[in-house]
């Protein structure tokens, strides 16, 4: 399989160092030392800009996949509709899918979708699927992940044990979870197994528990303690995700949302969007503020500015000031492990959105989903049975996974 990766940034770099892996990859990227980062990958590197129709043509010739994710919308869309107009041109050529990293509100209202008129198979909003991952986890104290599967019907939530939890030193068959949820994965030491039910659940395990997504909502109760008032949330910073999981969580009723914003024009044009939500016009590190707003009566605490550093800083503060849990963003993928390393409960990164994307065309037919979770130690797939599929007919337990 021939892939094209346009624009070699955090999220393009890693694309490429994972299908290199298996796959031929071409990097096509503008930045001389961008560039040569690239070129440490076993991937051929051409610099240049990736939406030239030149170099495109150049390229395309045999290749499966597009996948355009440089820091800039309009070039990536360029460089998909460019791609489908070339091979247009070229009957004979293989059809290449395309794929584009988009962030503007302008362009696309949900995580991922098809703009196939404008010749993108594929549009990805990072941040606004970033958004939708931590609003899917708030509802619970001890949350850190959540994906759907299955169009919603199907929910997994990761939970962190803590050392004072009363499931310390039960089994897991103690659980006593409802019939249509179960304990999937437990994460325990850098390393991950499937549990049985004499497995013993200790202290900072991270416990993977799938299941009908209204009987996941009892699960508050099991692996941590109810909130039996509103939700109070706290998000620094109120760029492209802060914005977007603003107004996610601005539609719950179960939730008091403020907003700490350092951009004065920026807080004006959220409150003319936002209703009903407190924003504030100050920096995230001023200790003086956010003890003002009662920090340590946060429920949740979640810093998205666009400095990863800063994030970590603010979340900390809050974490030491008496919040419950705090969320920080990590656009650089090296950076989630030390986040949580230091005492983040959960780091979440705008990148694995895009991956998963990525992974779920290359991995084959019948894919519907895939995610990565505890930084792609796993993943969790979901696949649609073809009528000539070998497991039709067949109990799952003959099936030899």
């Amino acid at each position: 399989m021939k892939a094209v990766v346009i624009g070699a940034g955090e999220v393009g770099y890693h694309i490429a160092k994972f299908l290199s892996l298996t796959h031929d990859v071409i990097v096509v990227e503008k930045d001389e030392e961008v560039a040569r980062r690239a070129d440490e990958l076993d991937v051929q590197v051409l610099e240049g800009n990736g939406a030239n129709a030149d170099i495109l043509t150049s390229i395309l010739h045999d290749a499966d996949i597009l996948i355009a994710v440089t820091g800039v919308d309009e070039v990536n869309i360029v460089a998909c509709m460019t791609a489908k107009l070339i091979l247009r041109s070229h009957p004979g050529w293989k059809e290449t899918k395309t794929i584009a990293r988009v962030s503007n509100p302008d362009y696309i209202d949900v995580p991922v979708t098809s703009r196939a008129q404008v010749g993108v198979d594929i549009m990805i909003c990072p941040e606004l699927a970033l958004a939708s991952e931590v609003a899917e986890v708030l509802s619970s104290p001890s949350a850190i992940d959540a994906q759907v599967f299955a169009e919603g019907k199907v929910q997994m939530t990761e939970f962190a044990i803590s050392p004072e939890s009363k499931l310390v030193g039960k089994q897991m068959q103690d659980l006593k979870l409802a019939d249509c949820c179960i304990v999937s994965a437990v994460f325990r030491d850098h390393r991950i197994f499937i549990p049985h039910g004499s497995d013993v659940i200790k202290a900072n395990d991270h416990v993977v528990v799938v299941g009908k997504p209204e009987a996941m909502e009892s699960l508050s109760s099991i692996f941590g303690n109810e909130v039996h008032h509103k939700n109070r949330v706290l998000i620094i910073g109120c760029g492209i995700v802060g914005f977007y999981l603003a107004k996610l969580i601005s539609k719950e009723e179960n939730v008091d949302l403020k907003i700490i914003e350092h951009r004065k024009d920026r807080c004006i044009e959220v409150a003319e969007t936002l209703e009903g939500v407190l924003i504030l016009n100050g920096d995230g590190t001023d200790l003086n503020l956010l003890k003002e707003e009662n920090i340590e009566d946060m429920d949740v605490v979640i810093a998205v500015t666009d400095s990863d550093e800063k994030n970590l800083l603010c979340a900390l503060l809050a974490k030491q000031l008496g919040a419950k849990k705090v969320i920080a963003r990590a656009d650089r993928s090296d950076y989630l492990p030390l986040f949580e390393m230091v005492g983040i409960d959960m780091a979440v990164s705008p990148r694995e959105a895009t991956v998963n994307e990525v992974l779920k065309l290359t991995m084959g037919r019948g894919i519907q989903t895939l995610t990565t979770i505890e930084g792609e130690k796993a993943e969790i797939i979901e696949y649609t049975a073809s009528e000539s599929s070998k497991i039709v007919g067949r109990p799952l337990s003959k099936v030899k996974f």
